[in-house]
């Protein structure tokens, strides 16, 4: 009993999402230029929300939390799935899928709060334009910025701590691209209901709670359009309501398909394909969904690129 909490499994197995050679050769060539565009995409907009003046604002303060976020979020799971791809590297330690999914989750749930932040900002924005710059004040929307990344990694932590100290006895094939919660519960040789309820509960809180608060500040949103007069400030307010609101769909979209429902052989293997959609598409989105429908963020990239040429 004294070894309850050690784990005879030294490394883990990622069966990734198929073993057809002709299907992981087309695989690897598309998400790797998913994970190129990621990158490419989530830099640009940390780089020019840093350097250009005119974006300083907390609107896009949170916009640049999210793409720097989306960069590491993608980043912590695709280059390990596409060397699995590649040259069938599927195996990694015990201590790198404990940080892998630590990381994960991390990076995940300050997602879910960034985005609960970026509702409150629009609800100010649009509801409350004269006391805007008062409510959200520097001191209180790096506060909220600082709040979602804490938040995040005390909930991810708990899932660490919890998951880390499972023993593992014999079998180590992750029905899985990368190291999750559920599919690293059902390898465990004890019972593993407490943590199983700790996922429902804790996750489910966490996300329909933040969902919740972003649903209410966009009903008051969607209250206060219809008094405003002036289709080209309804319109206004609308373009730049809808593109976060998308993000926002995806992302609660996959996350409670995820993990707010039993984990089964058939729930685990559609958790794969699910898991696709917020490492590898989402974060390469994400950037198009903002940059393209806001005028600021085109002028800035433009900016950019042609301060680029004249340096070269």
């Amino acid at each position: 009993m004294e070894k309850l909490n050690e784990t005879s499994v030294k490394e883990f197995i990622l069966l990734g999402l198929t073993n057809l050679p002709q299907l992981q050769t087309f695989l690897f060539i598309t998400f790797l230029l998913f994970y190129l565009f990621t990158i490419a995409g989530n830099l640009s907009i940390v780089t020019v929300v840093v350097t250009d003046h005119g974006l300083h604002t907390p609107m896009y303060f949170f916009l640049g939390n999210l793409s720097f976020l989306d960069f590491f979020y993608s980043t912590t799971t695709v280059p390990k799935m596409l060397s699995g791809l590649l040259m069938e590297d599927n195996t990694i330690s015990f201590h790198g899928c404990i940080v892998q999914l630590h990381v994960f989750h991390f990076l995940g749930s300050t997602e879910a709060m960034l985005l609960t932040s970026m509702s409150y900002d629009r609800y100010v924005a649009i509801c409350n334009p004269l006391r805007y710059h008062v409510l959200m004040a520097r001191t209180i929307y790096s506060q909220l910025a600082f709040c979602s990344w804490l938040v995040g990694f005390l909930y991810s932590l708990l899932h660490t701590i919890l998951t880390s100290r499972l023993p593992f006895c014999r079998a180590n094939k992750i029905t899985h691209f990368l190291c999750d919660i559920k599919p690293l519960l059902k390898l465990a040789c004890t019972d593993t209901h407490v943590n199983e309820g700790l996922v429902t509960i804790v996750t489910g809180s966490v996300g329909i709670g933040t969902f919740v608060l972003i649903v209410v500040s966009y009903a008051f949103i969607a209250t206060h359009l219809q008094n405003i007069r002036s289709d080209q400030g309804r319109n206004k307010a609308f373009s730049t309501c809808t593109s976060h609101f998308t993000v926002v769909l995806l992302y609660y979209g996959t996350a409670f398909c995820t993990y707010l429902r039993p984990a089964t052989k058939d729930s685990l293997e559609q958790d794969r394909i699910i898991a696709v959609l917020f490492t590898v598409i989402t974060p390469a989105l994400n950037p198009m969904i903002y940059a393209l429908r806001n005028k600021d963020v085109k002028r800035a990239l433009r900016k950019l690129f042609l301060e680029g040429l004249h340096l070269k």
